[in-house]
């Protein structure tokens, strides 16, 4: 009866979060530089049109709300994984490193020229390899005899974070004026996308890797009791870590190459979410990936109007309102 009422009350929260997604998503579509109204959202939805206000809903608005699901859903599970992998609440998606190396691989990018000669493609993929370089150098300093130790993680992430960062403030400060503005919008972050094949990449990565994250709901939370405890219920916590720790690589590594640096969506959601809804990852998990998808379509929407037709990156409304909320709730609750 107990196991039953949980349930119940997990699909009201998923429900919830699921009508508040798609009614942030409805308001971004509608708001902008050109306000549509909901009537000829419909209408244009029903049929195909030459008209400005169908280029504006299905080339710029649209993409950039899909966008801002995918994403804002892959950071929020990363974090939730990796508070409870760590049992650090203060642990985000950025803080193993990998943002540090997508980062630097686009910087480098951008000052080669890659852009120029290859398209707009090259920046993700240079921004996705080199993320895959720092998950290869993290894992490889961190395991010892097979064994991943989870601090070694976060030292050797912190470490090579600020070694990136240093590098790339050398990089910048040898590049010429529009090199160096490419890289400063870059690292800000912005869901403007234009390519589908990197949207859709986005959204099935992301997807994804609810799913799988799912698969592992109760090994995560037999960790957040401790290794050793996790061990004496027969959890295989070598082969969890390791697992986990590819995932939440991939789903960042993913974020960070095609939208840039976008921060406290990974660390603050989680936090709202498990105080709203506890500690047990069957339901933090889904409810974060909605909310987190959320809280980033919203930013996103707050970027491109507060001084529209000028756009703010969606970085710094993230920073603005993530930074306040957390504020708020370390005082509330503590």
């Amino acid at each position: 009866m107990k196991s039953n009422k949980k349930i119940t009350r997990w699909c009201i929260y998923l429900f919830v979060l699921g009508i508040i997604l798609l009614g942030i998503s409805l308001l971004s579509l509608c708001v902008g530089s050109a306000a549509i109204p909901v009537r000829k959202i419909i209408s244009l939805l029903s049929k195909a049109s030459d008209s400005a206000e169908y280029s504006i809903l299905f080339n710029i608005r649209l993409p950039r709300i899909i966008m801002g699901f995918a994403v804002g859903g892959a950071l929020s599970i990363s974090g939730v994984i990796l508070q409870g992998m760590f049992r650090n609440p203060l642990v985000e998606p950025y803080t193993l490193g990998i943002s540090g190396g997508a980062a630097l691989g686009v910087v480098l990018s951008i000052i080669a020229g890659l852009s120029r000669r290859l398209g707009g493609i090259s920046l993700p993929v240079s921004g996705f390899l080199g993320a895959i370089l720092v998950i290869i150098l993290v894992f490889y300093l961190s395991i010892r005899k097979r064994v991943l130790r989870i601090q070694g993680l976060l030292l050797y992430g912190v470490m090579i974070s600020f070694v990136s960062s240093s590098l790339i403030m050398l990089l910048m400060a040898i590049s010429g004026a529009d090199e160096l503005r490419g890289i400063v919008f870059w690292i800000m972050g912005s869901l403007e996308q234009p390519n589908w094949l990197l949207i859709k990449t986005a959204v099935w990565v992301s997807i994804s890797g609810l799913i799988i994250a799912y698969f592992f709901s109760l090994q995560l939370n037999a960790l957040s009791l401790g290794e050793e405890d996790a061990r004496a219920l027969g959890i295989n916590v070598e082969n969890t870590k390791k697992v986990l720790f590819l995932l939440t690589s991939v789903l960042t590594g993913m974020s960070v190459s095609i939208c840039g640096i976008i921060g406290f969506v990974g660390l603050i959601v989680p936090h709202f979410i498990r105080l709203l809804v506890g500690n047990d990852q069957r339901i933090l998990l889904g409810a974060s990936f909605l909310c987190g998808s959320s809280f980033l379509i919203l930013s996103d929407t707050l970027a491109r109007t507060i001084i529209a037709p000028t756009e703010l990156p969606v970085g710094v409304i993230t920073g603005i309102i993530g930074g306040s909320v957390f504020i708020f709730a370390l005082t509330k609750f503590k």
